[in-house]
């Protein structure tokens, strides 16, 4: 576990304390985990295992997760460590935490799961001005921009996002302009778990269905049972949002968080004039501390 450090703010007095946090248990299945993301609109849920000296602190399950392994049912296997910090651990530290490690919820663990801080937690005590957020967002940004076209089918699009790995991507019109933004929350929203049966052959299934993310490895001339996630294949500005929140160079981090709390986003569009010249993701933000 992270030690804890001085600092403006711990993380104690800015986390979701464990009885809000909402949590799947092993033994189950990746429906439940798929159904709270979608109505949540969350980046993962942790994962806790009832055992007979009181709850057990597993890990968590991510929306990549969930789309990369769409043949995989059982959450034990979907779970992922994540560090586990102390509730005395500075804003600051745990945002380094959350930078280096790549992670965007840590548990909060005293022997038992306290509660969980996310990058959010951490962007809305930027917003309130419980830590330093005087840093402009043109020192922030990142210039390297993901972009999709608008009439990419959305299967496509979310292969363009994962192979990018990044969880959106700015969307671009016939004329080049940004039109709108495909996020991983808007994916995942209309995400179908599909199953049925299918003749292995001698040969991968399902490499015809353009929406199928994995198939299976052949076995030999058997039917076996097959889990997809099915994606409509319909184009990009059906599912992106078109009214995209943008900041210009001279907003500071605390300005640009309060933005995306406003909004509930995790990105905003860095705009010189009407050029396109960035992205401030929340992480970036974190950064900045």
């Amino acid at each position: 576990m992270r030690e804890g450090s001085s600092g403006s703010m711990n993380v104690a007095d800015a986390m979701t304390p464990r009885s809000e946090v909402v949590t799947v248990t092993i033994p189950g299945t990746r429906d439940d985990a798929l159904e709270y993301l979608q109505e949540q609109a969350f980046s993962s849920v942790p994962v806790i295992k009832e055992t007979d000296d009181g709850e057990e602190f597993r890990g968590i399950i991510s929306r990549d997760a969930l789309i990369e392994s769409p043949d995989e049912d059982q959450l034990a296997l979907l779970v992922e460590e994540v560090p586990a910090i102390s509730g005395d651990t500075s804003i600051e530290a745990a945002a380094q935490v959350m930078v280096e490690d790549g992670e965007r919820r840590l548990p909060i663990v005293d022997g038992e799961l306290k509660g969980i801080i996310t990058v959010t937690d951490v962007i809305r005590s930027i917003a309130n001005g419980n830590v330093d957020g005087d840093k402009v967002v043109d020192e922030l940004a990142n210039r390297d921009i993901n972009c999709v076209y608008e009439g990419t089918p959305l299967t496509v699009a979310e292969r363009e996002l994962s192979h990018a790995n990044v969880p959106y991507g700015v969307v671009l019109g016939d004329d080049g302009d940004m039109s709108g933004m495909l996020t991983e929350v808007d994916i995942i929203a209309v995400a179908r778990v599909v199953e049925g049966e299918d003749d292995t052959g001698d040969s991968i299934a399902n490499q015809d269905d353009d929406w199928a993310w994995e198939g299976i490895k052949a076995v030999g001339g058997r039917y076996m049972p097959t889990r997809n996630v099915e994606l409509p294949a319909e184009p990009v500005h059906e599912f992106m949002t078109a009214d995209v929140v943008t900041v210009n160079k001279r907003r500071t981090a605390e300005e640009a968080a309060q933005l995306m709390i406003e909004h509930d986003i995790e990105q905003i569009p860095l705009l010189s004039g009407d050029e396109l010249t960035g992205i401030v993701r929340d992480i970036d933000l974190l950064r900045g501390l």
